[in-house]
Protein backbone atom coordinates (compact mmCIF):
# COMPACT_ATOMS: atom_id res chain seq x y z
CA UNK A 1 0.00 0.00 0.00
CA UNK A 2 2.92 2.33 0.71
CA UNK A 3 4.34 1.71 -2.66
CA UNK A 4 0.97 2.64 -4.11
CA UNK A 5 0.71 5.49 -2.28
CA UNK A 6 4.16 6.71 -3.56
CA UNK A 7 3.81 6.36 -6.77
CA UNK A 8 0.65 8.20 -6.76
CA UNK A 9 2.39 11.09 -4.52
CA UNK A 10 5.03 10.97 -7.39
CA UNK A 11 2.30 11.36 -10.32
CA UNK A 12 1.10 13.87 -8.73
CA UNK A 13 4.34 15.68 -7.56
CA UNK A 14 4.75 15.06 -11.70
CA UNK A 15 1.80 16.29 -13.23
CA UNK A 16 2.62 20.08 -11.17
CA UNK A 17 5.63 20.78 -12.84
CA UNK A 18 3.44 21.27 -15.92
CA UNK A 19 5.91 21.98 -19.10
CA UNK A 20 8.37 19.49 -17.18
CA UNK A 21 6.29 16.57 -17.44
CA UNK A 22 4.86 14.75 -20.69
CA UNK A 23 2.25 11.88 -19.37
CA UNK A 24 -0.59 10.23 -20.82
CA UNK A 25 -3.37 7.87 -20.02
CA UNK A 26 -3.45 5.75 -23.04
CA UNK A 27 -0.17 3.67 -22.98
CA UNK A 28 -0.17 0.55 -24.39
CA UNK A 29 0.92 -2.58 -23.02
CA UNK A 30 1.07 -6.20 -24.55
CA UNK A 31 1.83 -9.19 -22.14
CA UNK A 32 2.45 -12.53 -23.73
CA UNK A 33 3.16 -15.86 -22.08
CA UNK A 34 2.65 -18.40 -24.73
CA UNK A 35 4.70 -20.92 -24.63
CA UNK A 36 5.90 -23.59 -27.10
CA UNK A 37 3.40 -26.18 -26.63
CA UNK A 38 0.46 -23.60 -25.73
CA UNK A 39 -2.44 -24.89 -27.79
CA UNK A 40 -3.74 -20.98 -28.28
CA UNK A 41 -1.83 -18.11 -27.80
CA UNK A 42 -1.92 -16.46 -24.22
CA UNK A 43 -1.69 -12.52 -24.60
CA UNK A 44 -3.41 -9.61 -23.73
CA UNK A 45 -3.34 -5.73 -24.19
CA UNK A 46 -4.22 -2.60 -22.00
CA UNK A 47 -4.76 0.22 -23.98
CA UNK A 48 -5.33 2.77 -20.68
CA UNK A 49 -2.30 2.42 -18.94
CA UNK A 50 -1.06 5.65 -17.38
CA UNK A 51 3.03 6.95 -17.96
CA UNK A 52 4.62 10.39 -16.76
CA UNK A 53 8.34 11.38 -18.11
CA UNK A 54 10.18 13.81 -16.22
CA UNK A 55 11.58 16.05 -19.70
CA UNK A 56 14.32 17.19 -17.46
CA UNK A 57 15.87 13.79 -15.64
CA UNK A 58 14.33 10.98 -17.98
CA UNK A 59 12.50 9.86 -14.79
CA UNK A 60 9.80 7.49 -16.09
CA UNK A 61 6.61 5.95 -14.08
CA UNK A 62 4.15 3.30 -15.47
CA UNK A 63 0.95 2.52 -13.69
CA UNK A 64 -1.69 -0.27 -14.69
CA UNK A 65 -4.89 -1.56 -13.66
CA UNK A 66 -4.50 -5.55 -13.73
CA UNK A 67 -8.06 -5.70 -14.79
CA UNK A 68 -7.47 -4.00 -17.99
CA UNK A 69 -6.18 -6.01 -19.68
CA UNK A 70 -7.93 -7.86 -22.89
CA UNK A 71 -7.36 -11.18 -23.68
CA UNK A 72 -8.67 -12.77 -27.15
CA UNK A 73 -11.32 -15.19 -24.91
CA UNK A 74 -13.07 -14.26 -21.61
CA UNK A 75 -12.04 -17.31 -19.68
CA UNK A 76 -8.88 -16.58 -20.02
CA UNK A 77 -8.88 -13.12 -18.23
CA UNK A 78 -10.82 -14.70 -15.39
CA UNK A 79 -8.04 -16.95 -14.90
CA UNK A 80 -5.35 -14.53 -15.63
CA UNK A 81 -7.17 -12.39 -12.85
CA UNK A 82 -8.51 -14.81 -10.44
CA UNK A 83 -5.68 -17.86 -10.76
CA UNK A 84 -2.65 -16.32 -11.76
CA UNK A 85 -1.89 -12.19 -10.68
CA UNK A 86 -4.88 -12.62 -8.16
CA UNK A 87 -6.22 -8.91 -9.16
CA UNK A 88 -8.42 -8.70 -5.89
CA UNK A 89 -5.48 -8.38 -3.70
CA UNK A 90 -2.81 -6.99 -6.19
CA UNK A 91 -4.99 -4.68 -8.33
CA UNK A 92 -2.42 -2.62 -10.12
CA UNK A 93 1.31 -3.34 -11.57
CA UNK A 94 3.74 0.09 -11.63
CA UNK A 95 7.22 0.81 -12.99
CA UNK A 96 9.16 3.51 -11.60
CA UNK A 97 12.85 4.61 -12.98
CA UNK A 98 15.38 6.27 -15.04
CA UNK A 99 16.53 6.85 -18.77
CA UNK A 100 20.01 5.75 -18.59
CA UNK A 101 21.22 7.50 -21.33
CA UNK A 102 18.86 10.30 -21.14
CA UNK A 103 21.30 12.85 -21.93
CA UNK A 104 21.49 11.10 -25.56
CA UNK A 105 18.09 12.16 -26.21
CA UNK A 106 17.12 15.36 -27.53
CA UNK A 107 13.25 16.20 -27.48
CA UNK A 108 13.37 19.23 -29.74
CA UNK A 109 15.20 17.38 -32.36
CA UNK A 110 12.98 14.78 -34.69
CA UNK A 111 14.45 11.37 -34.31
CA UNK A 112 14.69 7.86 -32.85
CA UNK A 113 17.26 7.40 -29.85
CA UNK A 114 18.19 4.07 -28.55
CA UNK A 115 17.76 4.11 -24.87
CA UNK A 116 17.85 1.92 -21.58
CA UNK A 117 15.85 2.25 -18.76
CA UNK A 118 16.24 0.45 -15.27
CA UNK A 119 13.93 0.86 -12.21
CA UNK A 120 11.55 -0.88 -10.23
CA UNK A 121 9.02 -2.97 -11.29
CA UNK A 122 5.83 -4.00 -8.96
CA UNK A 123 3.98 -6.85 -10.14
CA UNK A 124 1.88 -9.36 -7.37
CA UNK A 125 2.76 -7.72 -4.59
CA UNK A 126 6.62 -8.17 -5.29
CA UNK A 127 8.86 -5.72 -6.32
CA UNK A 128 12.05 -6.23 -8.29
CA UNK A 129 14.14 -4.41 -10.70
CA UNK A 130 14.14 -4.63 -14.27
CA UNK A 131 16.59 -3.14 -16.89
CA UNK A 132 15.09 -2.87 -20.74
CA UNK A 133 16.69 -1.87 -23.84
CA UNK A 134 14.25 0.90 -25.40
CA UNK A 135 13.59 3.73 -27.90
CA UNK A 136 12.69 6.80 -27.68
CA UNK A 137 11.10 8.48 -30.96
CA UNK A 138 10.63 12.20 -31.41
CA UNK A 139 8.23 13.19 -34.42
CA UNK A 140 6.92 16.64 -33.93
CA UNK A 141 5.11 17.39 -31.07
CA UNK A 142 4.86 13.69 -30.34
CA UNK A 143 7.26 11.68 -28.05
CA UNK A 144 6.90 7.89 -28.13
CA UNK A 145 8.53 5.65 -25.75
CA UNK A 146 8.71 1.39 -26.70
CA UNK A 147 10.39 -1.34 -24.98
CA UNK A 148 10.13 -5.27 -24.89
CA UNK A 149 11.35 -6.91 -22.26
CA UNK A 150 11.12 -10.56 -20.78
CA UNK A 151 10.06 -11.13 -17.02
CA UNK A 152 10.16 -14.44 -15.21
CA UNK A 153 6.75 -15.18 -13.79
CA UNK A 154 8.20 -17.03 -10.87
CA UNK A 155 10.14 -13.94 -9.87
CA UNK A 156 6.74 -12.17 -9.25
CA UNK A 157 5.35 -15.36 -7.26
CA UNK A 158 3.22 -15.45 -10.22
CA UNK A 159 2.20 -19.47 -9.84
CA UNK A 160 1.54 -21.84 -13.04
CA UNK A 161 -1.09 -24.57 -11.67
CA UNK A 162 0.64 -28.06 -12.54
CA UNK A 163 -2.38 -28.80 -14.60
CA UNK A 164 -1.37 -26.12 -17.40
CA UNK A 165 2.59 -25.32 -16.63
CA UNK A 166 3.22 -26.80 -20.06
CA UNK A 167 0.70 -24.19 -21.72
CA UNK A 168 2.30 -21.15 -20.44
CA UNK A 169 5.51 -19.45 -20.40
CA UNK A 170 8.05 -19.12 -17.30
CA UNK A 171 8.76 -16.08 -18.92
CA UNK A 172 6.29 -13.44 -19.97
CA UNK A 173 6.99 -10.77 -22.74
CA UNK A 174 5.98 -7.40 -22.08
CA UNK A 175 6.17 -4.57 -24.32
CA UNK A 176 5.66 -1.22 -23.92
CA UNK A 177 4.45 1.93 -25.99
CA UNK A 178 3.69 5.09 -24.66
CA UNK A 179 2.68 8.33 -27.03
CA UNK A 180 3.22 11.62 -24.86
CA UNK A 181 2.63 14.48 -26.46
CA UNK A 182 4.88 17.23 -25.98
CA UNK A 183 2.83 20.92 -24.60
Amino acid sequence: MKKILFLLAMVISLASNGQDTLSTKNAVINFDATSPSSPEKIEAISKIAISKMLVKTGEVAFAIQMMSFEFEKSLMKDHFNENYVETSKFPRATFKGNILDYSKVNLSKNGKYPVKVKGNMNLHGVTKEVTADGFINVNGDKVNATSTFKINLSDFNVKIPDLVKDKVAKEATITVNATYNKM
